[in-house]
């Protein structure tokens, strides 16, 4: 038992680190930046148990509120987390849960491809709502402002960010399964 939480806990550690370099990939696109973010959900979702892609991720959120330069831009604060774009990076632990109540939902399933890319599709769709409601409210837009400076920019390489993830984190995990049997 010790040993599964030992690697547990590397993987949580691994898993924010990774979300922290995710997100230090930038390109400004308006109020909202692009990042490697959604990817890297996405993989962790799929490729770790739920109980530590979610560990991970509200980690991740706790130690950049507390001012760890973590999200994007290497900027860190509460500021961040309640300001017009923190929506979607709280919407990252929301939509992690969705996705692994799809996925539990599944049961069987959840190992299939089509299993995992129904639950990032909702994962996404989550961080979207989150993200979007909270760029609305925070900043004073619109709805189809925020819509249109927040979410629709970052559909199309967003699909294409999941759609590379799912297939990704699903060898990985086959590849640790294979590994757990032959031992």
């Amino acid at each position: 038992m010790p040993n599964t939480n030992t690697r547990s806990i590397a993987f949580i550690g691994l898993s924010v680190a990774l979300l922290a370099v995710s997100a230090w990939i930038t390109i400004p696109l308006g109020p909202v930046p692009f990042t490697m973010q959604v990817f890297v959900c996405t993989f962790l979702l799929l490729a770790l148990e739920p109980r530590e892609s979610l560990s991970a991720i509200a980690l991740y959120l706790v130690l950049g509120a507390v001012g760890l330069p973590l999200f994007s831009g290497m900027s860190g604060g509460i500021g961040k987390i309640v300001g017009p774009t923190g929506g979607f990076l709280w919407g990252f632990l929301l939509g992690g849960t969705a996705a692994a109540a799809v996925l539990a939902i599944a049961k069987e399933r959840a190992e299939s491809l089509v299993a995992q890319g129904i639950a990032a599709a909702v994962f996404l769709l989550v961080v979207y709502l989150a993200g979007w409601l909270q760029l609305a409210a925070v900043s004073g837009m619109g709805l189809v402002a925020a819509f249109a400076a927040g979410v629709a920019p970052f559909i199309l390489l967003d699909v294409i960010k999941i759609a590379l993830a799912v297939p990704t984190a699903h060898a990985v995990r086959a590849g640790f399964g294979a590994r757990k049997t032959a031992r």
